[in-house]
């Protein structure tokens, strides 16, 4: 009966490890229909802190960007099946254009779109045209398209899972415990084009640590006379987001690129008064 009475405790400690459907449901209805529904939010990683801290830039650049692929290949592992999901986002072309955007709180980069120019170019039409037809803003006209002097290129380059793995664990009187984790690393490559030579004036590359960890403890004994058997398993596992790592290696190859270029003389960096310029650097 005592050895019962320490399996109980370890079960409900245990338990109490690992996150219920209903810990973070704050609303009645999720609450009565047993759903649990969180409350989104905006996602601020150092990253990002460090970009929206910059200080503005003297003259913003104009800069654009077509297309910010996912050049990896890669696919999701899974074990005896065949998956046709991408391990990593295929929307890194709107993250690159966040972090320009995110830059000294707007202040660093004049971003111009291309990714979607041709519903642009067709609504300008729309709009002209529609200036055109109406008698009272007729000579009202519209402002012309900005051109970037900087053509933002790249993608995502690499995806290496089971960089590093391990764990450890142990085993006594039918009771053990263990813990066991992964580490995969995303790459990232920028680079800044001039659109009047053509010459690669910027380039960079970043990389990004991805951790999965799992932990947890088991019980295996016979008790009665060795006749009944007691099993008890409990495990909890946490998988950092591939997204927001690989939305991480994208701002800081931004970082990168606005040292870069302030090093390489094609844009001064205002430096900040007392301790904080040595921060940004």
């Amino acid at each position: 009966m005592r050895f019962l009475g320490v399996i109980a405790l370890l079960l409900v400690t245990g338990c109490a490890s690992v996150p219920m459907p209903n810990d973070s449901c704050t609303t009645r209805i999720a609450k009565e229909f047993g759903e649990c529904i969180e409350q989104p939010e905006i996602i601020q990683l150092p990253t990002y802190e460090q970009l929206l801290n910059f200080p503005p830039a003297e003259k913003m650049p104009v800069v654009a960007v077509y297309n910010f692929k996912d050049l990896t290949g890669q696919r999701k592992r899974r074990d005896s099946l065949a998956d046709f999901s991408t391990a990593v986002t295929q929307g890194s072309t709107e993250l690159l254009i966040d972090a320009l955007k995110t830059a000294a709180g707007g202040k660093w980069f004049r971003v111009v779109e291309r990714n979607g120019i041709d519903h642009l170019v067709r609504e300008r039409q729309i709009v002209r045209s529609t200036r055109e037809d109406n008698e009272e803003t007729k000579d009202k006209g519209i402002q012309p398209l900005l051109f970037a002097g900087i053509i933002f290129e790249g993608g995502i380059i690499g995806y290496d899972t089971n960089i590093e793995s391990g764990g450890r664990g142990a085993r006594t009187l039918g009771v053990g415990a263990q813990q066991s984790y992964r580490r995969d690393v995303v790459t990232v490559s920028l680079r800044g084009i001039s659109t009047l030579t053509g010459e690669i004036l910027l380039n960079v590359q970043t990389k990004k640590t991805i951790l999965s960890v799992g932990g947890g403890f088991d019980v295996f004994k016979f008790v009665d006379m060795d006749t009944q058997l007691i099993e008890i398993e409990d495990g909890v596992a946490e998988n950092e987001s591939v997204t927001v790592a690989t939305r991480a290696a994208i701002e800081a190859a931004v970082v990168a690129v606005i040292i870069q270029g302030d090093e390489r003389g094609y844009w001064n960096i205002q430096e900040p008064k007392g301790d904080e310029s040595e921060e940004i650097k």
